[in-house]
């Protein structure tokens, strides 16, 4: 039989042994929790406690305190800094969160990307968000938000997308979102926002989405950088000439100012942009209007304006046109004859204008895959056309085309 004393010298042994094993294994359960330092830590779970997943998400399941934070879903880190947030299952179709944005978001002062997928987020924009002085992403689209647009986001010195789309918010667009220096992406559209269009002072802003809001006021010539691609105003109460300020923007691919007040001129060069739809229709814009060249554009809508004058053969090669509800008068050129009764027009709308003459054989026929209408003109339409419901099916009274024949 072992000596007692050595018996003893062994339990001690062990003893130490269990404790140095447990004591590591509580340090790296510690790390696991603690890899993620505690200012982030502390606000990532505030955050986690105003928000809910709503019925049928599950984006919460992996956010278990317990373990490290930075294998969140939604959560990238960077070392032990959260760099990127992105709240919310991105899949299409997800029914998204619900709650409010804590203000503890301004505490994640190493966040570059913060994004909300569409659900069902209320309250107000924190402000404190403009403290995250690192800021690149802003998107918070398809939600409830509601209040104003901090002026304090002018802070974000490095943002270059900001899309606060589809909410509800209200109030103007402070004039501090213009001076950003680096700006890319600016999507405000389908909100409630009032007051003016501020200048964008970003040489670097592609694309500006301002449609669906309730803004007024006119665009100063210089208020738009050239670098814009990307422009949508329509559905506002947009005022003014845009002559000047079209002029300056030559790199555009896409054009909608529809549904606003715009009055004077459409520049000529517009018709030779590299865009597949032009979109100019209800507004106020009014005098003739003569393309450079032949229009290479597929649709263009000039419709429900003030416009004047003969239409110019040089519109014969635009797949879809509207110019229905205007002033045009004289003969429609020959051109769009050809091209109707060839099927490489698809829609030619002419309806409502003071138009006095067209040479078309009564016994031409417009392939079914066009369609044709010349309603209320000053003159008889050659065959029968397919028009719109709100066409009026019958010719302009002759009280009011005499000026119109000369």
């Amino acid at each position: 039989m072992m000596p007692k004393l050595v018996l003893r010298k062994r339990k001690k042994m062990l003893v130490s042994l269990c404790v140095v094993h447990l004591l590591c294994f509580l340090h790296s359960s510690f790390l696991a929790v603690a890899i993620l330092n505690p200012v982030d830590f502390l606000a990532l779970q505030l955050l986690r406690k105003a928000l809910d997943d709503m019925p049928g998400s599950n984006f919460f399941s992996s956010w278990d305190f317990t373990s490290d934070p930075c294998n969140f879903a939604g959560v990238y880190c960077d070392g032990n800094k959260l760099i990127a947030l992105n709240l919310g299952d991105p899949r299409a179709g997800s029914p998204g969160l619900s709650g409010r944005l804590d203000p503890s978001i301004g505490k994640l002062f190493h966040l570059t990307e913060f994004t909300v997928v569409p659900g069902r987020l209320t309250g107000t924009l924190p402000e404190s968000i403009s403290r995250l002085q690192n800021l690149r992403f802003l998107g918070i689209s398809r939600n409830f938000i509601s209040g104003t647009i901090p002026s304090t986001l002018g802070r974000l010195r490095r943002l270059k997308t900001l899309d606060l789309s589809y909410n509800q918010l209200t109030g103007i667009i402070p004039s501090s979102i213009g001076t950003l220096p680096v700006l890319s992406n600016v999507i405000l559209c389908h909100n409630r926002l009032s007051g003016s269009v501020p200048p964008f002072a970003a040489q670097t802003l592609t694309r500006l989405d301002l449609k669906h809001n309730d803004l007024s006021g006119s665009l100063s010539p210089s208020s738009l950088p050239p670098s814009l691609q990307y422009l949508s105003l329509s559905w506002n109460r947009l005022g003014g000439p845009v002559d000047r300020l079209l002029s300056n923007l030559n790199r555009l691919n896409y054009l909608d100012l529809s549904m606003n007040r715009f009055t004077g001129s459409i520049p000529s060069h517009v018709f030779s942009f590299p865009i597949t739809n032009l979109q100019l229709q209800r507004n106020s814009f009014s005098g003739p209007v003569q393309p450079d060249n032949p229009v290479t554009i597929p649709t263009v809508d000039i419709s429900h304006n003030f416009l004047s004058g003969q239409i110019s053969p040089l519109f014969s090669t635009v797949q879809s046109l509207y110019l229905n509800s205007n002033r045009f008068s004289g003969q429609v050129p020959a051109k769009f004859v050809d091209r109707l009764v060839t099927g490489r027009i698809r829609t030619l709308y002419l309806q409502h204008n003071y138009l006095t003459g067209i040479e078309m054989n009564r016994t031409a026929k417009i392939p079914l895959s066009s369609s044709f209408c010349l309603q209320y003109n000053c003159v008889v339409p050659p065959i029968p056309t397919a028009c719109p419901l709100k066409a009026r099916n019958k010719r302009r009274p002759s009280a009011q085309c005499i000026k119109w024949r000369g």
